[in-house]
């Protein structure tokens, strides 16, 4: 892997855009919102006038063989009658519609609510590939790194040993340090192969080409800096916590037009009718055709009075439904206070714990650099410059790392409390500098 240069790598905006138009998961919350605002016109439908035509048109054919030609001549008849009606309903008092329009409405509120967190989330998802392809790359640079030390280290052992300075162990322990690290490399590299797939799967794109985070980047801590301040924001506005309210308010509302269900209606009607209908006959007495319009308009009052119980059922039905959206409120709530209260805590603990692996980062090449100088004066061993080198590396991806989750979990902390925006994102994407090539 090289370091070439940043002008066509892509960067966590670019990576974010492309998730933005590819991501199955978001396109889905996308439709949902669709879907799911058209329950405004609906229920707004049920308390608006309905108007309907409907037509007929009838042929028959009538024939009599009277036995007394005298009395009753026969004769053949082939009426036909051609009508349409319309009619006009507007309610009047039908509570169970003025519930569920509110119902509507609320559940509009719902799925907005939905795909906000699923923009939240995405912003989140692709944040955490995006950066898992950068701890993996870390790995592997360090793996590799530090094979190439081994690797001189191994040398420097055969030379001293063929010049009778050093011992076989040396030798034989620089070998099997080198030969753990290749294996170590071949994980390191299948894992950030399955980390560019998993990237993939969001974006729909392979990049071979990629921003990483700049060395000298300094984290801030979360503003404000008060545990208790955002858990206050994720149960009050976080989006988990606003779908589950709403639910228990649209439960509360199903209740209560369960419970309309034994209260009267009462609905304007009104109807006009046409019927023309001609007869034809083999008679000279054959009566003649007639055209009827008809006009009504009035009130009609229904009244349930008993339907088997199921109004009942239905009823008692609503109100543990009603129960239970209480009990998922006080879940979401419960819930986001402890993930808010987890991930704060994991901001504040990883700022800190940055802090000590940089100094830690210091430390380990101070005491690499010692054992070095006392392996060539003959007061250290190999093991011990060995080891000294392994406990670098390891320092120095820990601390990549660590800088990755503590960026995650800072926008995580965000979407707990509905405030992550894109600009929060740009922030990250601005501290970006080299590149990392596939």
């Amino acid at each position: 892997m090289a370091l070439p240069s940043a002008v066509q790598a892509e960067d966590l905006m670019q990576v974010y855009r492309d998730a933005q138009r590819y991501d199955a998961v978001y396109a889905a919350a996308r439709q949902n919102l669709v879907a799911g605002r058209e329950r405004l016109p609906q229920g707004r439908a049920l308390l608006l006038p309905t108007l309907n035509l409907s037509a007929n048109a009838q042929a028959a054919r009538i024939e009599s063989d009277s036995r007394d030609t005298n009395l009753t001549p026969s004769f053949t008849r082939e009426p036909r009658t051609i009508g349409y009606t319309v009619t006009f309903s507007q309610p009047i008092y039908r509570p169970q519609f003025y519930a569920q329009y509110r119902q509507s409405e609320l559940q509009v509120a719902q799925a907005e609510a939905t795909f906000a967190q699923a923009g939240q989330d995405l912003i989140v998802r692709t944040a955490q590939a995006y950066f898992d392809v950068l701890a993996a790359f870390d790995t592997l640079e360090v793996v590799r790194a530090q094979k190439a030390a081994t690797g001189e280290q191994l040398a420097a052992a055969k030379r001293n040993f063929e010049v009778g300075t050093a011992t076989i162990t040396d030798t034989h322990e620089a070998q099997s340090r080198f030969d753990l690290i290749g294996a170590q490399e071949i994980v390191a590299l299948n894992d950030l192969q399955t980390k560019y797939q998993a990237l993939q799967l969001i974006t729909g794109k392979f990049y071979n080409e990629l921003k990483a985070l700049s060395p000298e980047v300094k984290l801030a801590p979360p503003n404000p800096e008060n545990m208790e301040s955002w858990v206050e924001l994720s149960e009050k506005q976080g989006y988990p916590v606003v779908i589950a309210d709403t639910g228990a308010e649209i439960a509360k509302l199903e209740a209560r037009r369960a419970s309309a269900g034994h209260l009267p209606t009462l609905d304007a009607v009104a109807t006009y009718g046409q019927t023309g209908q001609s007869a034809s006959s083999t008679s000279a007495t054959s009566p003649a055709g007639a055209d009827i319009t008809t006009t009504t308009i009035g009130l009609q009052f229904a009244m349930p009075l008993y339907q088997g119980g199921a109004i009942n059922s239905r009823e008692r039905e609503a109100a543990a439904l009603s129960l239970k959206s209480k009990e998922d409120l006080e879940n979401a709530r419960r819930t986001a206070a402890v993930s808010t209260r987890q991930n704060y805590l994991l901001v504040i603990n990883g700022i800190s714990t940055i802090a000590a692996l940089e100094q830690a980062m210091v430390s380990s090449q101070s005491s690499l650099d010692s054992n070095k100088l006392g392996y060539e004066v003959g007061v250290r061993i190999n093991i011990d410059v060995l080891n000294a080198q392994q406990q670098l590396y390891s320092t120095r991806r820990d601390l990549a790392v660590a800088r990755y989750n503590t960026i995650v979990n800072q926008l995580k902390l965000k979407s707990l409390a509905a405030s992550l925006r894109e600009e929060d994102l740009e922030e990250v994407n601005r501290v970006l500098g080299p590149v990392i090539s596939r």
